[in-house]
């Protein structure tokens, strides 16, 4: 099942359902269908259903899915039980906000480092994650096999910051900088525009 093709609608969706099974009641629902989860979370009961057959293969019939397992296979299926090593380059507030947060762990994702061209931010968090100069990303990645960035600096730096981290050999990029990034075709850049979204959101408000 590892090896099948989804579209990344379905991929985005993937972590909603996981995160709606891993908070429900312990030991209340032992067992689930996508008509139950569809309902809770307002979405399409075909749409759940071809998304999770597309991750975990089908529930049985009458009695759907056992939950545990369906957590596990969509855990196993995102990779959150792969443990992949992260560098986050600038240490502002954002970067700083983005090393004291402590979700990555549960999605599989270890932030190691952090690079930033201010020596005054220099040395170790309070959670002993190492903040070095920037001048140190090949190396630093050479060394420890990275393949995922993180990009939390003003917009101006971000396509130098991106086009190191593809030199230093990340394929992988989040970027938080409110700009279009270019890089070649084997590298998967998402963006995530905090004002943007906030904007979009801003206008279902009456």
């Amino acid at each position: 099942m590892q090896t099948r093709n989804i579209s990344n609608a379905c991929l985005n969706r993937l972590p909603v359902y996981l995160s709606f099974l891993k908070n429900l009641p312990k030991g209340e629902y032992p067992c689930i269908s996508a008509t139950s989860i569809a309902k809770a979370l307002d979405l399409g009961e075909v749409q759940v259903r071809k998304d999770l057959s597309a991750a975990c293969g089908s529930g049985r019939p009458k009695t759907g899915y056992d939950t545990d397992v369906l957590i596990s296979s969509l855990e196993s299926y995102l990779k959150y039980n792969r443990k992949d090593k992260v560098i986050i380059v600038g240490a502002g507030k954002l970067g700083k906000a983005l090393l004291d947060y402590d979700g990555f762990e549960a999605v599989g994702l270890n932030v190691i480092a952090a690079f930033d061209n201010d020596p005054a931010v220099y040395g170790r968090t309070e959670h002993g994650i190492a903040i070095k100069p920037i001048t140190q990303i090949k190396s630093f990645c050479a060394e420890n096999g990275i393949k995922i960035g993180i990009i939390a600096v003003p917009d101006v730096f971000a396509q130098e910051v991106c086009d190191r981290m593809v030199e230093s050999g990340i394929s992988a990029i989040m970027n938080f900088a409110p700009v279009h990034l270019r890089a070649g075709d084997n590298v998967c850049i998402k963006n995530e525009n905090i004002a943007a979204n906030l904007a979009l959101i801003s206008k279902s408000v009456n």
